[in-house]
């Protein structure tokens, strides 16, 4: 047994070290807690206790008490944790919370989080505490990770889990919500516009305001002039402004210029309205400047705005754009994309269906970070981010995107992706990974080439050999339904190799009704028939639907994931129930579901469980006369003769 609490204690060690928590183990290094613990004995003697970890962060104190069976997690009496001298030393969460109430009781600080920990890292359970002066506890939900609680995320923490409080991101999301929302209304009240164009308008006003920066435009000159209108000072900003970009070459500039025609020809944006006393155009202008221009002039995250406006706005129009095939890829998807695949600075990256450019936005945010070096960072957005939009006006969205976040040149092309020579395409992006959302339910027996699957087939051949493709598409495609699908999974395992499949959360395009997988694949090189891949479930993500605002984060949400890259990168095992690794063969449905089989071995609780409820039920029946279901009637027939 004492081998096995030493294996335990190493893997918590691991768990902390991972995450950057600084814990102190069997004893403290900060005098307070230290002279707190002389007095600790899970016995209750008065001497010395001496905890598994302790440690302060920021101004919690955390403290951990692990056991190595999860048989000796918790022990319950009457529903509440348990006090007996005997269990809080047997028991992981009863000692932890025994030492919680101690430290606050006998320290300065007022917040503590202790943590019973069981098992090891393949199957284990995680209980944190809170703990607050007056000795009140309270249960919080079990954790995979002790990300949550290191000092870049600890206060978050505490006041989504123990204050049950909105976060600032929440506020933050909500709040752009909002303004989409208001937008929309003034948009369709003042400019009678259809909901296709109502992005443009917002992506061109955005482009406008730029060209305040040096003075080439200003919000006072919109004066409803009906001569040098309105419309035409913004148009002649934007058309400023993609030079001043770069935006080349000049074919490309009047294509996206075509699009903001509409500031010029619709009338009703410039003409004064007599309810808002001045000019639609002038009203939207105001409106954008003040809510969205300045937090996307300031932000340095990957948040794609003009993304979330996007499907706000489509949103209203049945069903966030996926009447026209477009299904917008949720911002904590771009990230995971980037973490999946460890981009790095040195990476080209290709998304051939490129939509607002979220994912080109999150990956640039990624590289970015990684260097403080100017000329890196110059050249990763000049060169190193590439994009294909078949759409003329997601087209023009996704270059004022990536315009408006500081990408100096724009390596985005109007074109369709599958009419694309994939090896041209090597040798034009040399890219060394592939992102991509394609359209949804495209594909048919009389179109094959539009099923995602095979979408997905032509990115991975356009990659350079060795790189990395991911792909979010329906869990459909990965079945392979039909003979056309399931060839294209056979050629694809000739040339490509797939690393792991991840379920994902039903409800991540919430409203639209599919159920998508990610797949990631290492390219130009044969899946190895000895190849062990990966398929993950991931539908717990801790991400859920709020009415009104859509799919939100839950404090759960970066513990699964971390949880989620652990056992990608192999840094820990996960149950089977989690994530299967396995060879596979190409008529396989390459999904989790497939794969899994039950092999966990029933806790003696759950034996107990079983058994009780079993001789409940026999007890019952044999109650109510009906003894011959175990054979008794046979019996009793038997000794009659």
């Amino acid at each position: 047994m004492a081998k096995k609490e030493v294996k335990t204690d190493l893997w918590v060690y691991e768990l902390l070290k991972e995450v950057n928590i600084d814990l102190d183990p069997q004893g403290s290094s900060i005098k307070e807690i230290d002279e707190a613990l002389k007095t600790a004995s899970k016995g209750g003697t008065g001497k010395v206790g001496f905890p598994e970890y302790v440690g302060v962060v920021k101004d919690f104190i955390l403290v951990i008490e692990n056991k190595a069976s999860v048989d000796k997690h918790i022990k319950l009496k009457d529903k509440v944790i348990s006090d007996n001298v005997k269990d809080i030393k047997d028991y992981a969460v009863n000692g932890a919370l025994f030492y919680g109430k101690h430290l606050v009781e006998n320290t300065t600080y007022n917040k503590v989080i202790a943590f019973g920990i069981s098992g090891d890292e393949k199957k284990h359970k995680i209980s944190p505490l809170f703990i607050d002066e007056t000795k009140f506890y309270r249960e919080l939900p079990e954790v995979e990770s002790l990300i949550s609680f290191n000092k870049d995320n600890i206060d978050e923490y505490y006041v989504r889990e123990v204050l049950q409080e909105e976060t600032d991101k929440e506020k933050e999301l909500s709040e752009i919500l909002k303004d989409a929302s208001d937008l929309h209304e003034d948009l369709r009240n003042y400019g009678n516009l259809k909901d296709i164009h109502k992005p443009i308008i917002v992506s061109g006003i955005l482009l406008a305001l730029r060209e305040t920066e040096f003075k080439n435009f200003s919000i006072e000159d919109l004066t409803g002039d009906e001569i040098n209108t309105d419309g035409d000072k913004i148009y002649h900003a934007i058309e400023s402004n993609l030079r001043r970009s770069k935006v080349s070459p000049e074919v490309k500039r009047d294509k996206i210029l075509s699009q903001f025609g509409m500031f010029k020809s619709e009338q009703v944006l410039n003409e004064i309205n007599d309810t808002l006393n001045k000019t639609p155009l002038k009203h939207y202008t105001e409106f954008l400047n003040k809510k969205i221009y300045k937090s996307i002039k300031y932000s340095k995250s990957s948040e794609d705005y003009i993304g979330r406006f996007y499907g706000e706005f489509m949103s209203y129009s049945g069903g966030d754009g996926q009447t026209l095939g477009i299904v917008l890829t949720p911002k904590h998807i771009t990230d995971l994309f980037c973490e999946l695949v460890d981009i790095k600075t040195e990476d080209i990256v290709l998304d051939p269906c490129a939509g607002t450019a979220g994912f080109l936005i999150a990956a640039m945010h990624h590289m970015l970070i990684q260097t403080d070096n100017e000329n890196v960072k110059k050249s990763i957005r000049q060169k190193q981010l590439h994009g294909i939009e078949q759409r003329a006006d997601m087209f023009t969205i996704a270059t004022t995107n990536m315009i408006l976040r500081g990408d100096g040149k724009s390596n985005l092309i109007n074109e369709n992706f599958l009419k694309q020579e994939p090896s041209k395409l090597q040798l034009s992006t040399e890219a060394t990974v592939g992102m991509m959302n394609p359209p949804y339910s495209q594909g048919s027996k009389q179109n094959p080439d539009l099923y995602e699957i095979s979408f997905t087939e032509h990115l991975l051949d356009s990659l350079v050999e060795d790189g990395r493709a991911i792909v979010i598409i329906p869990q459909s495609s990965m079945t392979g339904k039909t003979k056309e699908e399931q060839s294209i999974k056979e050629n694809i395992l000739k040339k490509h190799t797939l690393e792991g499949v991840i379920t994902l959360n039903k409800d991540t395009f919430y409203g639209v009704g599919t159920m998508p997988c990610i797949a990631v694949f290492t390219t130009g090189t044969p899946h190895p028939k000895d190849k062990i891949s990966k398929f993950i479930d991931y539908k717990e993500d801790g991400f859920k639907v709020s009415p009104h605002i859509g799919l939100i984060e839950t404090e759960q949400a970066k513990d699964r994931k971390q949880h989620l890259l652990d056992v990608w990168f192999d840094r820990i095992e996960a149950e089977t129930k989690f994530c299967v690794n396995t060879t596979i063969e190409a008529e396989d449905e390459w999904l989790h579901s497939f794969y899994y089989f039950n092999d966990e071995i029933p806790t003696n609780e759950d034996f107990e469980k079983v058994v009780g409820n079993y001789l409940s039920f026999e007890f019952s029946m044999i109650m109510n006369e009906r003894d011959y279901l175990f054979g008794v009637e046979d019996d009793k027939e038997n000794n009659k003769k």
